[in-house]
């Protein structure tokens, strides 16, 4: 049998190539980033010990006793869910630039003798109010930046939507 020696270095640079690329690749996909912020209520009034979760199931964190976190999280996740006792749970989708994050979470509240359709209006009517609250935490230094760089959905809690 005849091995061509060329044929063998051929062999070793495309193997070579081969591993090179494969270990990028596993690099690209291990990388975190580093996101920084805050949480307070809708009141201006600091939470701490929020949980900070990904996936709805892992938590990745929780902010200290003024209400600041830092967390690393997969570059593919993009989105984030705050949970704390007496507060909405807030689920945020993050925007590519966003290093800072900057969160208001509504008071939970109790609706009572009212309709289920009646209560989501109040919580809405609460939740467009969001922007306007990030607007006064920043007049009063509770934020650094005047508007949020992520992405926030109303979440219904009493009705399904269609």
């Amino acid at each position: 049998m005849n091995i061509n020696p060329k044929n063998n270095n051929k062999m070793k640079k495309i193997l070579i190539v081969f591993i090179v690329l494969s270990v990028s690749i596993c690099n690209l996909y291990s990388q975190n980033k580093t996101i920084k912020g805050r949480v307070i209520s809708d009141d201006f009034e600091t939470v701490p010990g929020a949980f900070i979760m990904i996936n709805d199931t892992v938590k990745i964190g929780r902010t200290n006793m003024d209400g600041f976190f830092q967390i690393d999280i997969p570059v593919s996740m993009k989105k984030i869910k705050f949970l704390f006792v007496g507060l909405d749970p807030t689920t945020i989708e993050l925007v590519d630039a966003c290093k800072k994050i900057e969160v208001i979470m509504m008071r939970g509240s109790t609706y009572d003798f009212m309709t289920l359709k009646r209560a989501e209006r109040k919580r809405k009517k609460r939740f467009k109010k969001l922007p306007e609250i990030h607007k006064q935490a920043f007049d009063k230094g509770l934020f650094k930046t005047e508007y949020a760089c992520y992405k926030r959905k109303f979440e219904s809690f009493y009705l399904k939507e269609k």
